[in-house]
């Protein structure tokens, strides 16, 4: 089975080292295709295929992913659509808010089965969470997509509906997870840690939380009970970083996200 991926820039570059470091793929079996020479020549050192040509990599591939801003989907789409071949191929576009009916008029006829992907870039180091929504898919189609995918990081599959809560949720919410590293690192060095102390000492705090939950199914909060003893200073700081507005701030941010 070969796969093309035809958009190398931040989110299709991650994919594709996500590609490189999974078992479902060799990496001559791996097309890339990207305008940028800069691009092509790094990942072609890693042995994968590379072209600047997106009718080759399309023609070539089993599953064909296009992975580029929204606004030059349908200028990509187009200009594949005739290497497009509906019995033999699988169509993933990674692209935020592009609705599968337009992808669907665009290709008339030679539209293969198709997913909308939502991934984030924690897929380079196999630890993406990523929603998928199967378009006219058979079984065997969403078997073999989310079997990539989870090979990556872990995968949701839903509806459309649901996609852009998702993006805010997980793509961009991997934005707001590091924007609490770096506003919890700089808090660090006012309380007198070095700026890469500080820094390794929250991730790994926000590892530890994140594994905690994981492995005892806890809620979030009855987790926090655990630590937060009466009068204490972890109930302290929760309570004055809520007088700040912090879960309401979180929420905020993703609902404008979503729209």
């Amino acid at each position: 089975m070969k796969i093309s991926v035809i958009g190398a820039g931040a989110m299709g570059g991650a994919t594709v080292e996500g590609l490189i470091k999974g078992q479902q793929f060799k990496n001559e079996d791996i097309t890339v295709s990207d305008p940028s020479h800069v691009v092509i020549e790094k990942f072609a050192k890693t042995g994968v295929c590379v072209t600047t040509d997106n009718k080759l990599a399309a023609d070539n591939s089993d599953i064909v992913c296009v992975v580029v801003k929204p606004w030059l989907v349908e200028r990509v789409l187009k200009d594949i659509k005739a290497e497009l071949n509906p019995k033999r191929q699988i169509l993933i576009v990674i692209a935020a808010g592009v609705p599968s009916a337009s992808i669907k008029e665009w290709l008339g006829e030679n539209c293969p089965p198709l997913f909308l992907v939502i991934p984030n870039i924690a897929i380079a180091e196999m630890a993406s969470m990523t929603f998928i929504v199967p378009v006219g898919a058979s079984e065997a189609n969403i078997q073999t997509v989310v079997g990539i995918f989870n090979e990556m990081g872990n995968t949701l599959i839903t509806d459309e509906q649901h996609l852009a809560a998702g993006t805010t949720l997980a793509s961009c919410g991997i934005a707001y997870a590091m924007r609490y590293i770096r506003a919890a690192s700089e808090g660090g060095v006012e309380l007198g840690f070095k700026a890469d102390e500080a820094k390794k000492i929250v991730m790994q705090t926000m590892k530890g939380a994140v594994e905690l939950l994981d492995a005892s199914g806890l809620h979030p909060e009855a987790a926090i009970d655990l630590v937060t003893t009466p009068g204490g200073v972890t109930i302290k700081g929760l309570n004055e970083m809520e007088h700040a507005g912090f879960t309401s701030a979180v929420i905020r941010g993703l609902k404008a996200g979503a729209k």
